[in-house]
C-alpha cells in the first residue's frame, strides 16, 4: 500500500515536486536573499575598506609612487633595495623580532599567573578581574604611551624611586639605546588583561574532579598545575600565543610616542610598523612603504604557519586530536 506521506496529489505529474517541498524551498531561498541583504554593508566594507586598499598597495609596491607624484612601474626594485641596500630595514626587523619573542612569552606567562590567582574563590573576585583587565583597555592608547614616556624619563617616577634607594645617577631609560626597547617590552607585558581573560575562561573549563582525584593521590599544587591544568588549557595557550604574536608584530603607538616618531635612540625602538610609517608619510616613499607592508604580511603569515605546524606536538584537545 502506498504510504500517505509519499502519495502524489491527484493530477500531479509523475516526478513533480510536492507542493510542501516547493514551499519550503521557496522559504529557504527567501531567507538566503535576506541573509545576503543584511550582509551587504559588511561585504561593501570588505571590498572598499579592506580588499580594495590591499590590492592597490600590492600594485604600489611595484612602483616608485610617492604622495607627491604619479606611480611609475619599477618591478621588483623596491624588494631588491629592501634586502640588499636598506640597513634600516634590517634594523627594524631585528628590533621587532626581539620585541615579539621577548614580550609575548613574558606577557603570556604573567597573564596566566594572574588568571590562576583570580580563578580562586574569594570575596570581590569579579571586581579584581575587572581591575586587572583595565590595563588592556588603556595600554594601547596614546595617553598611556605619553605617560610611559614621562615615567621613564630622566626625572620620571622610576628614577625618583631609584634615587631614593641610593642610585645617584640612573639612566634616562627611554633615551638610552640599551634600555629604550625594554621599556616598551615592559609596557607590552603590562597590557596583559586580554590574554588573562581568555586564560580565565580556559581555567574555568578544567573539570574539578581531576583536581580532586589528584589531591587524593597526594599531588602537590605545582604537580596539579603542570600535570593537569597546563595540558588541558594548551588550546587556550595556543590561541593566546597566535593573537599576541600578531598583535606584537603590528605594535605601533608605543614606539611612535616614546621615540617621537623617529625610532630612536639609535634606531633601538624602530619597530617595523614605525619604519613603514616613516617611509610612507615622512619620506613620502609610498611605493617602498607598500612593499614593506607586504613583507610584514608575509612574515606574520610565516610565523603563524610555523606555530600551527608545531602545535600538533604540544597542543592537546579533548577528543584526543592534535
Amino acid at each position: 500500500m502506498t504510504s500517505l506521506l509519499t502519495r502524489r496529489p491527484a493530477g500531479a505529474a509523475p516526478g513533480a515536486e510536492p507542493p510542501g517541498r516547493r514551499r519550503r524551498n521557496a522559504i529557504h531561498a527567501s531567507e538566503g536573499r535576506w541573509g545576503y541583504l543584511f550582509l551587504t554593508p559588511w561585504l561593501i566594507g570588505l571590498v572598499i575598506l579592506t580588499a580594495g586598499p590591499m590590492l592597490v598597495s600590492l600594485y604600489y609596491s611595484f612602483t616608485d609612487f610617492s604622495l607627491l607624484s604619479s606611480a611609475n612601474w619599477i618591478g621588483l626594485d623596491n624588494y631588491e633595495r629592501m634586502f640588499t641596500e636598506d640597513d634600516r630595514f634590517l634594523s627594524s626587523v631585528a628590533v621587532t623580532l626581539t620585541y615579539v619573542f621577548v614580550s609575548v612569552p613574558l606577557q603570556l606567562a604573567f597573564a596566566l599567573l594572574v588568571a590562576v590567582l583570580l580563578n580562586r574563590a574569594m570575596r570581590g573576585v569579579s571586581a579584581y578581574r575587572a581591575l586587572y583587565y583595565l590595563p588592556s583597555l588603556l595600554g594601547g592608547s596614546v595617553a598611556i604611551a605619553v605617560l610611559w614616556r614621562q615615567v621613564f624619563g630622566r626625572e620620571g617616577v622610576v628614577n625618583v624611586v631609584l634615587r631614593g634607594l641610593g642610585w645617584e645617577n640612573p639612566p634616562t631609560w627611554i633615551a638610552d639605546p640599551d634600555f629604550a626597547l625594554w621599556t616598551l617590552i615592559l609596557l607590552r607585558v603590562w597590557e596583559f588583561g586580554s590574554p588573562m581573560v581568555i586564560f580565565l575562561a580556559g581555567l574555568r573549563q578544567v573539570p574539578a574532579e581531576y583536581y580532586e582525584a589528584a589531591h587524593v593521590d597526594g599531588a602537590t599544587a605545582l604537580q596539579r598545575f603542570f600535570k593537569i591544568t597546563l595540558p588541558i588549557i594548551t588550546p587556550v595557550i595556543f590561541l593566546n600565543a597566535i593573537l599576541q604574536l600578531i598583535g606584537a608584530f603590528q605594535a605601533f603607538n608605543s614606539a611612535f610616542i616614546v621615540s617621537g616618531g623617529t625610532g630612536g635612540p639609535s634606531d633601538s625602538t624602530l619597530f617595523y610598523t614605525l619604519y613603514i610609517y616613516i617611509e610612507g608619510f615622512t619620506s613620502f616613499r609610498m611605493g617602498y612603504a607598500s612593499a614593506l607592508a607586504w613583507v610584514l604580511l608575509a612574515i606574520i603569515a610565516l610565523f603563524t604557519a610555523i606555530n600551527f605546524a608545531l602545535s600538533r606536538f604540544w597542543v592537546h584537545y579533548e577528543d584526543g586530536g592534535r
